[in-house]
């Protein structure tokens, strides 16, 4: 029996397999060689883009509704807290309507007059910054105390003695570092350098008793000779607040001396 081979399309033929293709309109032209074709980069950047927008929606709803990390640039909190201290700020209690207590350590963002008269900024780069706390955008400088007078509270302080709470002495023993050194009796006493270097007084030559104002918190470093805080800045609206310090995750600690008998020995 004779064999035939089979039939194989002439010049200008496709063959059935192709022509399929081309009638189903699924044969796509082959790009030059060793270059992506054109709709992998675009299919590529919109999946990069779009990884990128859901991280910072995801970044700023934890940071937002839940936590956020800080870490401490000052000495303002010793004892409690050291410099380069990293901490966790928790923001879901406020959220829930948790009242603040009386020794709360909170994080905040300070009072205009403290900075200089310069309030948060609205620019969009520095919102973006505030609501992520990415490190390359812009961020605001937010300070960190604890809650010593709260709405309602007549607040004085005695020099080598103490803060009084309507005329009881507050014991502090727990977590300041050392007595103050300054008196505050009247609203007109508070005052004196801010970060700015400038010098301040948000109530001056007012005789009225400090007693803090509803919606108003009085708050006040651990270290506190070395605080620029309500004793010199005044009281602290609670809308500034960023949340409340809940853990401390990360410190340095300082390694032991090398014991000498070990070099002795050598």
């Amino acid at each position: 029996m004779e064999q035939r081979e089979p039939a194989t399309p002439t010049a200008g033929e496709a063959s059935p397999e192709l022509s399929g293709q081309a009638r189903n309109g699924s044969a796509k032209p082959a790009g030059p060689k060793g270059q992506p074709e054109k709709g992998g980069v675009l299919q590529f950047i919109r999946e990069a883009v779009e990884l990128v927008v859901v991280t910072l929606v995801l970044l700023i709803v934890i940071r937002w509704a839940i936590a956020e990390a800080r870490y401490i640039p000052s000495s303002s909190m010793e004892p409690t807290l050291q410099i380069n201290d990293r901490l966790l700020v928790e923001k879901w209690s406020g959220h829930l309507g948790k009242p603040i207590k009386r020794g709360d350590i909170l994080v905040f963002y300070p009072p205009p007059i403290e900075m200089g008269g310069k309030d948060l900024s609205n620019d969009p780069l520095t919102v973006l910054g505030r609501l992520t706390g990415l490190p390359f955008l812009p961020n605001e400088p937010a300070f960190i105390k604890r809650v010593i007078g709260l709405p309602g509270d007549h607040l004085r302080i005695q020099r080598g003695l103490g803060v009084f709470i309507n005329g009881e002495l507050l014991d502090e023993s727990n977590y300041t570092k050392e007595r103050p050194n300054y008196d505050l009796t009247v609203l007109g006493e508070i005052g004196g350098r801010s970060s700015t270097g400038a010098g301040i007084r948000p109530y001056p030559d007012s005789k009225d008793p400090i007693i803090v104002p509803a919606g108003h918190l009085f708050m006040m470093g651990d270290n506190r000779n070395n605080s620029e805080d309500s004793h010199v800045w005044g009281f602290l609206d609670q809308k500034r607040v960023i949340g409340r310090a809940c853990l401390l995750f990360w410190r340095w600690m300082e390694l032991p001396p090398y014991p000498r008998f070990l070099d002795e020995g050598n």
